[in-house]
């Protein structure tokens, strides 16, 4: 799948890389942007701060936690595209939920970050040579590549897009 090697992803991240069909990871990041925009755009309003069950996020909850997210891959993809062979900590996203305050916010300024932080995602991942992406590093202590961090972003997003769409509307 997408030529990646066992060493180059957690483990439990295949359940996000199998999603995704793109081979590309810049072209993916560019078309997942436009998607992810429309799709977030077109929830309603009422649902916006829903949560299907006790305790668990609401969609702007997840919107949050898909930017803080891709803030963390992105930041690894560059430290190991730097050769910088520190070992890079996991992160708790429930704890980063919580803090996050995210419906404490406007969901436009959500979208706009969102969009933002996308366009910082494609550039850093535009500017890596083929040798770049297949540099090996360690985060939440596994042996990553910088591709399959990118694959990682993009099935990361289409995992909780599916969640929305099973559990929320």
């Amino acid at each position: 799948m997408k030529n990646l090697h066992e060493n180059e992803y957690v483990p439990y991240q295949m359940n996000y890389i199998k999603l995704v069909p793109e081979q590309n990871i810049v072209k993916g990041l560019k078309d997942q942007k436009a998607e992810m925009l429309h799709f977030f755009g077109s929830i309603p309003v009422f649902k916006q701060e829903f949560r299907y069950e006790e305790g668990k996020w609401t969609i702007k909850d997840l919107l949050l936690h898909l930017i803080d997210a891709e803030r963390i891959f992105t930041y690894r993809a560059l430290r190991i595209s730097r050769n910088d062979a520190t070992a890079l900590p996991g992160f708790d996203e429930n704890d980063f939920v919580l803090a996050a305050n995210a419906n404490e916010r406007t969901y436009e300024s959500l979208l706009e970050e969102y969009a933002i932080v996308r366009d910082a995602t494609i550039s850093l991942f535009s500017s890596f040579s083929e040798s770049d992406v297949l540099k090996l590093g360690t985060a939440s202590n596994a042996s990553v590549s910088v591709r399959g961090i990118g694959y990682c972003i993009l099935g990361h997003e289409l995992h909780h897009k599916q969640i929305i769409i099973e559990r929320y509307l």
